[in-house]
């Protein structure tokens, strides 16, 4: 304790201090993972805020077994202890939660204020300051039941000179030189054949401004891509205007210049470089493994024997979707391990490609996992036969002994029955899936059929229909629904 970060090195020295019964934070991290970077600056100034915690930094691909023992499958991950026992987590790259979630652990907050005053200062980075007390005051708009998601004038101002500085500017994620999802890996490499110079932001540095631009654009998914200031679209968008031409065409009535090519040849990075510096016999023996099965995955370890969490993570999610694949153990071949962070421009591992395209690491290939994206890119390209809306209907009511449908989410219900449904469940002390289905019509719409029930939310134990509110709410006044949903 005492107001510093500690790097823990082995699950034995985690487990000394969890079992202590101290307060403990610990942060899983990458050090390829920007987004990681800039959490932990915070992470710093909290150890400082709440020195009678324990603060442990654990770099997660290092430290598998740790890894694995708290179920961490993306970077940065927050695990909050208490008493001995896991308290809350949090995932990914969000200020305002990390601070709060501290203070609830280790010390005391008021609603609507920032978790901790003292440390995040200016020492903090104004970045982070502004989007704690940006994201504390939602926060606050939400106790007082004020649902109001407008953009502040700081925020919109903000966005618009970035739309501006450049006369075309990508919101991607990750950066031109090291995209972090194929899409913005795709729009990259359309603007560079159009050889236009453009400027870009990553917006998984920023989750404030990511979802901003959402509400700013009124276009929901990421990359987006601005020409003098108007939005012309996403990656199918930017991707069907270069193959028709009509791309080209825009650029040029907005006065685009371009890049010469002798320029753009030299300067060509992000996804798989045709000028890499490799040997010819290496680069070759990488191609020849890229393409040595439909779907390939080069991971720490093997299928059976996963030696990280990551690599561990994407064969749980491949053979969820029923894909069969190939692998290659890049511990086994430092050549191998070396050579391709350079082909792929990527820097971490596992990678997977199918049908010889670089698809990403563990993060994206999780996230393409939870939005159905990486079932239609698995049929768009023939590795597997496309899902009726009844087998996907099927396998999400199996998901969870314990499945609910409702609108919204359990921590942000987006209607009183089924934020009803949520509160009668917890204090029952039942654990249970959900699925938002305000997020999917075609499951919102779908469900009805499936069901015969035409409204929601809807519950189910063991793949059988239990009802809607109504019937939760009787079995809960007669004391049957703990009994219901156990036996």
């Amino acid at each position: 304790m005492g107001g510093s970060v500690k790097d823990v090195k082995s699950k034995a020295e985690v487990d000394a201090v969890v079992g202590a019964g101290s307060p403990v934070v610990l942060h899983f991290w990458a050090s390829w993972c920007e987004a990681s970077k800039h959490m932990d600056q915070l992470f710093t100034h909290l150890a400082t805020d709440f020195p009678k915690a324990h603060f442990l930094r654990v770099e997660a691909e290092e430290q598998p077994e740790i890894s694995e023992a708290y179920s961490v499958s993306a970077v940065p991950f927050f695990v909050f202890c208490k008493d001995g026992k896991t308290f809350d987590t949090l995932e990914g790259a969000d200020p305002s939660s990390l601070a709060n979630k501290v203070a609830k652990l280790a010390g005391s907050i008021n609603p609507g204020e920032a978790a901790s005053p003292a440390s995040l200062g200016m020492a903090a980075g104004s970045a982070v300051l502004e989007a704690v007390k940006d994201l504390a005051q939602v926060d606050a708009s939400k106790e007082k039941n004020l649902v109001e998601p407008g953009l502040s004038g700081s925020l919109k101002k903000r966005l618009q000179q970035l739309v501006d500085s450049h006369p075309v500017f990508l919101f991607m994620k990750g950066t031109p030189e090291e995209p972090k999802c194929k899409f913005s890996r795709k729009v990259v490499e359309v603007l560079k054949e159009e050889k236009v110079k453009f400027g870009s932001f990553d917006v998984m540095s920023d989750s404030e401004l990511r979802e901003g631009l959402k509400k700013f654009s009124n276009w929901p998914t990421f990359p987006q891509l601005y020409c003098k200031g108007e939005l012309l679209g996403g990656c199918d968008i930017a991707v069907a205007m270069h193959e028709n031409g009509e791309l080209r065409e825009v650029f040029k009535d907005q006065g685009i210049d371009t890049i010469d090519e002798e320029k753009e040849s030299g300067d060509a990075k992000g996804g798989i470089s045709k000028s890499t510096n490799l040997s010819t016999g290496l680069s070759s023996r990488l191609e020849s493994l890229i393409n040595s099965n439909a779907v390939m995955l080069f991971m720490k370890g093997k299928p059976d024997e996963p030696k990280c969490g990551f690599s561990r993570k994407v064969v749980e999610i491949l053979q969820q979707e029923s894909v069969p694949f190939d692998s290659f153990d890049i511990l086994t071949d430092e050549e191998v391990r070396q050579g391709l962070k350079v082909y792929s421009n990527w820097s971490s591992y596992p990678q997977l490609y199918i049908k010889g395209e670089l698809i990403g690491g563990s993060d994206i290939v999780l996230e393409m996992h939870k939005s159905g994206e990486l079932k239609k890119s698995l049929h768009e390209k023939g590795i597997i036969p496309a899902e009726t809306i009844h087998d996907r209907l099927k396998k999400l009511i199996a998901s969870s002994p314990v499945m609910l449908f409702m609108k919204g989410t359990p921590d942000v219900p987006r209607c009183g029955f089924s934020s009803r449904v949520v509160d009668a469940l917890r204090q029952e002390g039942l654990s249970f899936g959900f699925f938002d289905i305000l997020s999917d019509e075609d499951v919102r719409q779908g469900l009805k059929v499936y069901s015969n029930w035409p409204t929601y939310p809807q519950l189910y134990y063991k793949s059988e229909l239990i009802g809607g509110h109504d019937i939760v709410m009787e079995l809960r006044n007669n004391g049957e629904l703990k009994s219901t949903l156990s036996e």
